[in-house]
């Protein structure tokens, strides 16, 4: 099994990364994608996604971050670096008022551009998108861009069957984190069984958002997204579940051809 989205960058995790992936193998998950969300934290993900051969990582702006200093060129760098494997997480989040629509759309917007023409260079990864109460706003936007539906990976899904529909409509994958475990987020699994199951990934998003049965725990780990593959399986009815969606995050963000880079 992968964790297709943590942050061993965040302090939780500060110099353990590589104990935490020991962990990890001893349920199964053999490897996770650390996420970036600011120019900064992009070099601090690749610090540690090329300090342990189990870790890779991606190079975007979340759009919490958006009202933050940007340094375009730090994502550049490290798009070009053999264990980034994506672009990301980018996008946009209406239930902060928090950096205002206005900025985070600006600057998913250059950021997008940027990442076309870095693209045209040579570095066309897929790309990590988050997108909270904002699928209406956000979609248009993705479309416009040019890229295929297909690069695009929405993570952290919690909205409803007919959200799901949009996005799967408009032909990108979903990821799920434990909230699908939880009791109060049946929206959530029901739109967990229309997935394809050539489209469908699984995350932790550690340190947050721990699944039953330990949703008590903080922080949440990589190690628990063995609990999110159970239940997916389970809510599905297919005992292969595990190994479809990780051989989806394999093809999806060309783990096997970056594991030879």
């Amino acid at each position: 099994m992968i964790d297709t989205h943590c942050h061993l960058t965040f302090p939780q995790f500060a110099g353990r990364a590589s104990e935490i992936l020991d962990a990890c193998e001893s349920v199964g998950v053999r490897q996770a994608i650390t996420i970036s969300t600011t120019t900064q934290d992009c070099l601090a993900a690749l610090a540690v996604a090329e300090s342990d051969p189990r870790i890779w990582c991606t190079a975007g702006v979340h759009p919490l971050h958006s009202d933050e200093p940007l340094e375009w060129e730090n994502l550049r760098r490290v798009a070009a670096r053999p264990r980034c494997v994506a672009w990301g997480e980018l996008g946009l989040d209406r239930h902060y008022d928090d950096p205002p629509q206005p900025v985070q759309r600006r600057v998913l917007e250059e950021q997008l551009s940027r990442i076309a023409a870095w693209s045209r260079e040579g570095l066309d990864k897929v790309i990590v998108i988050h997108c909270r109460e904002a699928f209406e706003d956000l979609i248009p936007i993705l479309v416009s861009s040019g890229f295929p539906p297909e690069r695009f990976v929405f993570h952290c899904f919690t909205g409803t069957p007919e959200e799901a529909r949009k996005v799967l409509d408009f032909g990108a994958s979903i990821s799920f984190t434990g909230v699908v475990t939880f009791g109060n987020a049946r929206g959530v699994a029901e739109a967990a069984r229309l997935v394809p199951e050539d489209r469908i990934m699984v995350e932790t998003d550690a340190p947050f958002l721990s699944p039953e049965p330990v949703r008590t725990m903080r922080p949440n780990s990589p190690v628990n997204v063995a609990h999110i593959y159970r239940f997916l399986a389970a809510l599905r009815k297919d005992p292969d579940f595990a190994e479809r969606a990780t051989a989806n995050a394999t093809r999806f963000f060309g783990l096997g051809d970056a594991a030879g880079a």
